[in-house]
């Protein structure tokens, strides 16, 4: 719901960075690959325990993740480079519940199950109306620079990022964030599939 404010509003920052990063060298697919490993280092972090310093590494990692299409517009984007990007962002979202759960399984763990599950449908209905949309060659205008055509919703990066750095800060209320941001990607699921089944069915 807030990616397309939160895009506008760095978008600047990235593309400055994204413009020194590419002169210096870096490609697209290694900012992927960096962001991935900071954002599972985030993750180990919270196992362990040292949960400020997981939500900082959570922020540089998305802002990595913000980099590396940046990065690809202005050296060489390719399917295989967005495939890596969105398939590494689903196991990093996947592994910050499950580090909780870690950390605290009394009370974490039905809580980080709930949201692991939520965000199974949030997932799939993402893919598969992308696999859909370009089965039938529809064009993503609100989003024209991305590699797939996907649906938004309620629950989208910027608001997991948001429910990520609180459950950092108060990691002793956990189980309700994670319990009422579940709720959300519900919502978000049923949205996507109501939507869905209403583009497809047109046609």
């Amino acid at each position: 719901m807030l990616d397309r404010a939160a895009a506008t509003l760095i978008k600047p920052v990235i593309d400055r960075l994204a413009t020194l990063l590419a002169a210096a060298g870096m490609g697209a697919n290694q900012m992927t690959l960096l962001a991935f490993g900071i954002g599972i280092g985030a993750a180990a972090l919270v196992a362990a325990g040292y949960f400020l310093s997981a939500a900082a590494a959570i922020l540089l990692s998305r802002l990595c993740d913000g980099l590396d299409g940046a990065i690809a517009r202005r050296t060489r984007s390719t399917d295989a480079g967005g495939f890596l990007d969105i398939a590494l962002d689903f196991v990093f979202y996947a592994a910050i519940p499950l580090a909780f759960a870690l950390v605290d399984p009394q009370r974490n763990a039905l809580a980080a199950a709930l949201l692991l599950a939520a965000f199974c449908g949030t997932m799939s209905s993402f893919l598969a109306f992308a696999v859909i949309a370009a089965k039938r060659g529809m064009d993503n205008l609100a989003w024209p620079d991305k590699s797939f055509y996907f649906l938004g919703g309620l629950t989208e990066a910027t608001e997991t990022l948001v429910c990520f750095v609180a459950m950092c800060l108060w990691p002793q209320h956990f189980a309700l964030i994670a319990s009422v941001y579940a709720a959300m990607c519900a919502i978000t699921t049923a949205t996507r599939i109501w939507w869905g089944w209403r583009a497809f069915s047109a046609g």
